[in-house]
């Protein structure tokens, strides 16, 4: 699986206003998701270190109470546990990288692919 086409991967819905697709490597979750414009993504924290990259759009994080606007080449790094949560002021078209392997987002694409 050295190489994936997210053109052709199954879409999942992850929270209201925000789906994509999801590839696992044996270390990480690698994501492309679209952000709804409106949509709220509440605070929340997890084990797993994330990289945010904003490709398109523009997203309001905040990261442990530190606020910033996102837009397009701009990344957002949350670190491990960091209480976070961010705005969508606009439709966002991101990537999102978690290290370790979000065993969440592995068993929800499980659960999709049953129904």
């Amino acid at each position: 699986m050295p190489f994936i086409d997210y053109n052709l991967e199954k879409t999942f819905k992850i929270w209201d206003g925000i789906s994509g697709t999801i590839a696992h490597s044996d270390q990480a979750t690698y994501c492309r998701f679209t952000i709804e414009s409106g949509s709220v993504l509440p605070v929340h924290s997890h084990v797993h270190e994330q990289w945010c990259h904003v490709l398109e759009g523009e997203l309001e994080f905040d990261i442990d109470g530190e606020k910033k606007l996102l837009k397009a080449g701009m990344s957002a790094f949350i670190p491990s546990w960091a209480p976070h949560s961010a705005v969508a002021l606009t439709e966002c078209k991101v990537l999102d990288c978690f290290t370790p392997v979000r065993e969440d987002f592995r068993a929800l694409q499980a659960k999709m692919s049953q129904e």
